[in-house]
């Protein structure tokens, strides 16, 4: 009798305990997951969870399988199969939550006022909730008030990283130009974004692309199966598709039975993994499968390039190391293939990527760090442990009879070995002595394209990372094709730089193709910053850059195109202004502010845009604002908060007093700039106009009299009384006001311009101060000569606005 009361006392124990540690599957609107907290799927098939890869240095959060360690099959099963934040880790600490917000946002909280923004969707959603599925799908939805579903916001399914599940989706939709592709992790231990992808191209073929360049195509879809494509899994319960529609265009594949646990994932070597197994097609090493494009190789005599040793040992020698610590294993494994005296290679980071190689290659001890010795290759060796590597490492072992004939065993070898060392070593002195010499020899338009070769080879890492973005290189003849040999009929406009062109590309994409005149402004660093910037910024408010083409004295930037042309095709136009009713206007105020806010903040890079003005604001088919034109932005580190720069480049109108007249740049130059365009936007009026016959009052200086005398909504374009919020005008004015204050101390960051846009402040926003570059009507004599004497200085470099 004691011993069943002990049981049922136990039992109830468990009960409770259990109750009281119960999972939930969904996050409501104004709560939040904290570390050490997970959301489960309704059957326990997933969960999603912060998570740490680096000894618990920065977290991540992601989506795994729910199993049990002990109840893996597959050393695979542990890993994530959807990294939220993969290129944008943020600190390891225990107060970092993901958060619903009121303005139903999906938000990774971290620091003391720091927050990471996932779910997409721009406007403001009420009762939102966060959901994840069985299959895996984190979904975020806006619910009627009876609870059923109204729209869905954002889902992780539409966001892949590199792993595809059942039901979901690698192809395109053709009306909004989204892609939905798998790109590789850059290593074993580090999710950001890495050298391999795999998609569907022009052609609809699954491809995987290397860097941009095709590694390998499936064959075009016929019969049910893909040409190139024999076998597509390992397991009878898989079943692929291919959907065409006129909307969209992809591949998908379910799973029969009660099979839940399958996935596909591309790795850091370009193979596509099955669970469990590699994958039985796509291989494109050792014996390559159907469809692999075979590259361009370098033979050297002295080694067999496909099969490589490792081994944790010490090395000397000639070092390199190259500048881009985003380089794979696979990219470093590559670059010692191309170099014939590479006698041995290594990672250089703790999660595997970086790279160093070495020539004249002496192994000394044994040490814990992996280095990769090609067979055959010239080098002194010793009593080292070895492996050879199959990948995910690098690549697979030969047999016994395809060994390479070992170096130490043919003299003849080795000599071969030195005479090409010597030639390649005399020839890269050739080489950068005639360049150096044509360098100094004037600044002539061949002077240029030389320039930019030699930079393309010295920077070589940073060029392979752009086209790890899809940026792609176009011949100068497919371009005049597009554009019906850049036509005045194509021609969109003229930029700052260059005319703008309208094409088609032979899969029918249309897109924007900027020609950069040999007369412009825009001189080699501004082309190279642009292409090296853009590739490494993705947000829905920056226009993408597509590919680029540095032929013969060409230099042409080639854009998604936006059917609506630029902002200031309609603010300042007195008919399509009616166009840009309230509403639209508020949009691309909060779209560009948004923008901003990734470049100064949650962009890899902090980046000050330096010019941004009407005419730089894109507009697509849904009038959503795109920031554009990076030529003259300004890369600061981290630790950076200004800088100053004899360089001043920009638009009379929208610097900032500082920034034009004494060279100190910061982000809150872009602040003032926004300040202007947000004025424009709300008057409809030319910042750098005059707005009194008597006195010299611009745009700025007319919002501030207005504002002081309590008349602030006289600004409003006449053709917005109809349609506008006055609440939300007088706090765009207000906000303006901030933005364009005298001093960069006093003007707001973007963070904070946000949160006063959105009404997201619990206090009313400050008054304003005294604006820059504003003139008081009464002390006009005084108040120039105190401007002149403040700010004076030479060497402006600023352009004038002019209409396109």
């Amino acid at each position: 009798m004691a011993l069943l009361q002990i049981l049922l006392f136990w039992c109830c124990c468990c009960f409770f305990i259990n109750i009281s540690y119960s999972q939930t599957d969904t996050i409501f609107q104004g709560q939040n997951l904290r570390v050490g907290e997970k959301l489960e799927s309704a059957n326990k098939e997933f969960r999603l969870e912060f998570f740490s890869l680096d000894a618990n240095k920065t977290h991540y959060i992601g989506i795994f399988y729910n199993l049990p360690s002990n109840m893996t099959l597959f050393s695979d099963d542990s890993r994530p199969v959807w990294v939220a934040n993969r290129d944008n880790p943020i600190p390891y600490a225990s107060g970092n939550n993901l958060t619903l917000d009121d303005e139903g946002k999906l938000k990774i909280i971290y620091g003391s006022d720091s927050s990471i923004i996932l779910s997409s969707y721009n406007a403001t959603a009420r009762n939102a909730s966060a959901t994840l599925f069985d299959n895996g799908n984190f979904v975020l939805v806006e619910l009627n008030t009876n609870g059923s579903v109204n729209k869905t916001l954002w889902q992780s399914f539409e966001h892949p990283t590199d792993t595809l599940l059942p039901g979901m989706k690698i192809g395109r939709n053709r009306i909004t130009g989204e892609n939905w592709s798998l790109t590789s992790w850059r290593s074993e231990d580090e999710p950001a974004l890495g050298s391999f992808t795999i998609g569907i191209d022009s052609t609809d073929q699954l491809t995987i692309w290397w860097e941009g360049r095709v590694h390998w195509m499936s064959g075009r879809w016929r019969n049910g199966a893909f040409s190139n494509v024999s076998r597509i899994s390992h397991y009878d319960y898989v079943n692929l598709s291919f959907v065409s529609t006129d909307d969209e265009r992809y591949v998908t594949y379910t799973v029969s039975g009660t099979q839940t646990l399958s996935k596909y994932t591309i790795d850091s070597f370009g193979l596509i993994k099955e669970r469990g197994a590699a994958g039985p097609f796509g291989v494109c090493f050792y014996k390559p499968s159907p469809g692999c494009v075979t590259e361009e190789s370098i033979e050297c005599p002295t080694r067999n390039t496909s099969w490589f040793e490792r081994m944790q040992s010490s090395v000397s020698g000639n070092r390199f190391r190259f500048e881009n610590n985003d380089m794979s294993l696979f990219d470093c494994k590559r670059e010692c293939e191309k170099n014939c005296s590479c006698g041995a290679f290594a990672s250089i980071t703790v999660t595997g990527t970086g790279c160093e190689i070495w020539s004249n290659v002496s192994i000394l001890s044994s040490q814990d760090q992996d280095v990769f010795i090609p067979i055959g290759g010239n080098r002194s060796s010793s009593n080292v442990p070895r492996t050879i590597s199959l990948p995910p490492d690098l690549s697979p072992a030969p047999s016994p009879d395809e060994m390479p004939m070992s170096p130490d065993s043919s003299q003849k070898t080795s000599i071969k070995w030195w005479i090409w060392l010597i030639a390649a070593v005399g020839l890269t002195i050739l080489i950068g002595l005639s360049s150096l010499y044509y360098l100094l020899r004037g600044k002539g338009k061949a002077t240029a394209t030389a320039s930019l070769l030699l930079n393309q080879r010295v920077n070589i890492a940073k060029w392979r990372k752009t086209e790890s973005q899809d940026v792609q290189l176009y011949s100068f003849q497919s371009l005049a094709i597009a554009t019906d040999n850049f036509s005045l009929g194509n021609k969109l406009g003229e930029g700052g730089f260059g005319p703008v062109y309208k094409g088609e590309l032979p899969d029918g994409q249309e897109v924007a193709i900027k020609r950069l005149s040999t007369s412009s402004g825009q001189g080699l660093l501004e082309f190279k910053n642009e292409i090296l910037l853009i590739a490494k910024l993705q947000h829905t408010n920056l226009v993408r850059l597509l590919g680029y083409c540095t032929q013969g004295e060409e230099r042409i930037l080639v854009y998604e195109y936006m059917h609506n042309k630029s902002l200031d095709f309609f603010l300042f136009d007195t008919n399509k202004k009616e166009l840009l009713n309230w509403d639209t206007r508020f949009k691309i105020i909060e779209g560009v502010a948004q923008g901003l806010l990734y470049l100064h903040k949650y962009s890899r890079l902090t980046v000050i845009h330096r010019d941004l003005k009407a005419s730089n604001i894109l507009l697509d088919s849904d009038m959503n604002p795109k920031i554009s034109d990076f030529g003259m932005a300004r890369i600061f580190g981290r630790q950076e908060s200004e800088a100053n720069t004899k360089r001043i480049v920009g638009t009379h109108g929208y610097m900032s007093p500082e920034y034009a007249l004494r060279g100190i740049v910061s982000t809150k130059t872009d602040v003032f700039s926004f300040g202007v365009l947000l004025l424009e936007i709300v008057s409809g009026k030319k910042s750098n106009s005059c707005y009194d016959s008597e006195h010299p009052l611009n745009l700025i200086g007319l919002a501030w009299e207005l504002w002081r005398e309590e008349r602030a909504l006289e600004l409003i374009d006449v053709t917005l009384i109809e349609s506008c919020s006055r609440n939300e005008v007088m706090r765009c004015i207000h906000v303006g006001l901030l933005c364009v204050q005298d001093y960069a101390k006093d003007r707001p960051s973007m963070s904070n311009v946000v949160s006063m846009l959105t009404n997201d402040t619990r206090q009313p926003p400050p008054p304003p101060e005294r604006p820059g570059f504003f003139i008081e009507r009464g002390d006009q004599r005084a108040q120039i000569s105190e401007e002149v004497e403040r700010y004076s200085i030479n060497g402006l470099s600023i352009s004038e606005l002019k209409a396109r």
